[in-house]
C-alpha cells in the first residue's frame, strides 16, 4: 500500500533469485502457444490425423490435472525450491525427448511427462517469487504479471519462427531455455522454509464437497472445454504455415495478456465478478459460433480467434477470482482443486473434438465448444448467490469473507478515527506517521489497518504474508506510536480477491465506525497501477462515505476524488 517518501519502489529491482524464476515463468507461459503453430506441420510430417495430434494437448493437460492433486502434498514436504527444481528438470528432459521423437505416439507420451513437470512448476513459482522479492509483494506481483504477459504473447511467435524451420524446433527451444532457467534457479534461489503445516494428500478432492468450489470448478471445466477446442483445432481451417500461425496466435496472446492484467480488474470493480463472466461467456459462445459457421473461410476463423483473446484474458482472471471468493479452504488447496477440474476439461476437449470432426465435419467441435460456453453460464447462475454474497460480504456458511481482526486495545464507542491503510511493502511507518499528523490536526483517534491480501493470477493464489506476520506488523506500529505518546488502535484486514475488493471492504469498515478520514500512501506498484480503475485506491475512493486522502511525509494531504484520480492518472501516464 505504501512506498518511501517521494519514490516508488521499482518492481524490477529484484534479486537474481526472482529473475531466475521469472525467466522460467516466461518460458512456462509460452507453453501451449509455442506448440500451436506447428500442429498442421506436425500432422503432415508424421502422417498423423488431427485427432492424433490433439493428444498432445490431452496427455499434457490430463497429467497436469491429476498432478495438481498431489503438488501441494509434495511441496509441503520437500519445500518450494525443490519442487520447483524437480518441475523444471522434468520439463527440460521431456521437452528434449519430444524433439527427438519420430512418432506422434512418442511425442504424446513425452508431453505427459512435460505436463507433470509443468504442474510442479506452476504450483510453486508464484510463491517462490513472492518469498524472494526484495521489492515486496506489490513488486513481485507486477513482475509475475509481466512474465505472464510476455510468455503468452511471445510464445506463439517463437513457436512459429522455430516451427518454420522444423516442427522439432519449439520442443528443443523449450528444453534449452528451461535448462538455462534450471541452472539459474539452482544457483540463485535460496532454500526456502517448508510450510508449517503439511498438506493432506486427500485435501484437494475433499474440497470438492463444498458447493461453491464444485460449482465454480464445473464452470471452469466447461469454459476450458470450449477454450481448448478452439486452441487445438482452429489452426487447421486457417490453412496457414507455421510462421503465419505464429503471428495469428501472437495477436491472440497479446489480447489475452492485456485483458487479463489491465481490463479484467476494471470490469470486475465496476460490474462485479458474476455479471462480467456472464457477458464474457456469451461473447465466447458467439466467437465459437462464428468459427463453426465460417470454418471454410480462413479469414473469418483468423479474426474470430484473435478476438477471442480478449474474452479469454478476462475469463482466466475472473474465474479464478470467483473460485477464491467462494472457497472455504486454504488458498493452495483451492488452487490445486480448481486446477485439477479445469485442466481435465481442457485435456479431454481436443480428443473429443478430434473424434467428432472425423465422424462428422470440422464445424461440429466448434458448435460443441460454443455450447459449452453457454452451458457454463447456467452453472455459474446456480452459484450466483454465493459469488455475489462473498463480494458483498453477506456470505453465510462455507464461503470465505473478508475479515477484520482487532489487534491490541478495543477503542471506545463513537471514536470516529482517522483510518490509515498500510501493507507489508514500501515504508508503512512513514505513511502511519503522516496519518497520525492528520489525526492530531483534526482531533481524531488513529486506527491502523494492515491490509493482508490474497494474490490471484491465472489458476494460482497465494497469501501475501502469513497472519502472524500481519499481527506483528500492527503491534509494531502501535508500540512505536505509543513511544511517541500517540495512542492508536489496530486491525488486520484479510481480503480474498483483487485489490478493488480490499478497497471496498475498507470503505465499508470506515462507514461502520463513522471514520473521519481514510488515509493511504503511495503504492509500490507505481502511480499508474494505484490510481487506475479497479485498483485498491480507486475502489476505496469511489466506495468511501468519508474523505480519502493521499498522505506523504512533509506534504499536505491530497484529497482523492473521482476527478483527482483522473488527474493523477493523467500525470503519471
Amino acid at each position: 500500500m505504501t512506498a518511501p517518501h517521494g519514490t516508488s519502489t521499482s518492481p524490477f529491482k529484484q534479486p537474481r533469485a526472482v529473475w531466475a524464476v521469472a525467466f522460467a515463468c516466461v518460458i512456462s507461459f509460452m507453453g501451449i502457444g509455442l506448440v500451436d503453430p506447428i500442429l498442421p506441420s506436425l500432422a503432415d510430417s508424421l502422417h498423423a490425423t488431427p485427432s492424433q495430434v490433439s493428444l498432445l494437448f490431452t496427455s499434457y493437460l490430463v497429467v497436469t490435472a491429476v498432478a495438481m492433486l498431489v503438488v501441494g502434498w509434495v511441496s509441503s514436504r520437500i519445500g518450494a525450491k525443490r519442487t520447483l527444481v524437480v518441475g523444471l528438470a522434468l520439463i527440460v528432459v521431456f521437452a528434449a525427448l519430444a524433439g527427438t521423437s519420430g512418432s506422434i505416439g512418442g511425442i504424446v507420451g513425452f508431453r505427459a511427462g512435460w505436463g507433470l513437470g509443468n504442474a510442479l512448476f506452476i504450483a510453486t513459482s508464484l510463491a517462490v517469487i513472492v518469498a524472494s522479492a526484495s521489492g515486496g509483494f506489490g513488486g513481485a506481483i507486477i513482475l509475475y504479471e509481466t512474465a505472464l504477459g510476455i510468455g503468452i504473447a511471445v510464445g506463439p511467435l517463437l513457436g512459429g519462427e522455430l516451427g518454420s524451420i522444423s516442427w522439432r524446433g519449439p520442443f528443443f527451444g523449450v528444453a534449452v531455455l528451461m535448462a538455462i532457467a534450471l541452472i539459474a534457479t539452482l544457483a540463485f534461489v535460496p532454500a526456502l522454509p517448508k510450510p508449517e503445516r503439511r498438506t493432506s494428500l486427500s485435501a484437494p478432492l475433499k474440497a470438492l464437497r463444498h458447493r461453491g468450489l464444485l460449482t465454480m470448478g464445473i464452470m471452469a471445466l466447461l469454459y476450458n472445454w470450449g477454450f481448448f477446442t478452439m486452441l487445438g483445432y482452429a489452426p487447421y481451417p486457417m490453412k496457414l504455415d507455421a510462421h503465419q500461425l505464429g503471428l495469428v496466435f501472437t495477436g491472440w496472446g497479446v489480447l489475452v495478456a492485456a485483458f487479463s492484467v489491465f481490463v479484467a480488474p476494471r470490469l470486475q470493480a465496476r460490474f462485479g465478478t458474476a455479471p462480467v463472466l456472464y457477458a464474457n461467456m456469451v461473447g465466447l459462445g458467439i466467437v465459437m459460433t462464428v468459427i463453426a459457421v465460417g470454418v471454410d473461410t480462413p479469414a473469418a476463423v483468423i479474426v474470430a480467434v484473435i478476438v477471442s483473446g480478449a474474452f479469454i484474458g478476462i475469463n482466466n482472471t475472473l474465474t479464478t477470482q470467483a473460485v477464491m471468493l467462494v472457497s472455504p479452504v486454504e488458498r493452495s488447496v483451492a488452487s490445486s482443486t480448481y486446477g485439477f477440474v479445469r485442466f481435465i476439461g481442457g485435456g479431454l476437449a481436443p480428443f473429443v473434438a478430434g473424434k467428432l470432426a472425423e465422424a462428422t465435419d470440422l464445424s461440429v467441435p466448434f458448435y460443441l465448444g460454443g455450447a459449452s460456453f453457454i452451458l457454463a453460464i447456467f452453472v455459474l447462475a446456480s452459484g450466483h448467490k454465493l459469488v455475489s454474497a462473498a463480494e458483498n460480504k453477506e456470505a453465510h456458511g462455507e464461503t470465505v469473507r473478508p475479515t477484520l481482526e482487532r489487534i491490541g486495545a478495543v477503542p471506545a464507542p463513537g471514536y470516529r478515527p482517522v483510518v490509515v491503510a498500510v501493507g507489508a511493502t514500501g515504508d508503512p511507518d512513514r505513511t502511519v506517521d503522516a496519518a497520525a499528523a492528520v489525526a492530531r490536526e483534526t482531533g481524531s483517534a488513529l486506527e491502523v489497518v494492515h491490509v493482508r491480501e490474497t494474490a490471484v493470477i491465472e489458476e494460482q493464489a497465494v497469501d501475501t504474508e502469513d497472519a502472524d506476520h500481519a499481527r506483528a506488523a500492527v503491534l509494531a506500529h502501535l508500540d512505536r506510536l505509543a513511544a511517541h505518546g500517540i495512542t492508536a488502535t489496530g486491525q488486520v484486514l484479510t481480503s480474498v480477491g483483487d485489490h478493488a475488493a480490499a478497497g471496498r471492504v475498507l470503505a465499508q469498515y470506515a462507514a461502520d465506525v463513522e471514520a473521519h478520514t481514510i488515509a493511504v500512501g503511495r503504492s509500490p506498484r507505481g502511480a499508474v497501477a494505484q490510481f487506475t480503475d479497479g485498483s485498491f485506491t480507486a475502489a476505496l475512493t469511489h466506495a468511501a462515505a468519508c474523505n480519502v486522502v493521499l498522505v506523504e511525509p512533509g506534504r499536505t494531504p491530497h484529497r482523492l476524488t473521482a476527478a483527482s484520480l483522473e488527474e493523477l492518472r493523467t500525470k503519471s501516464a
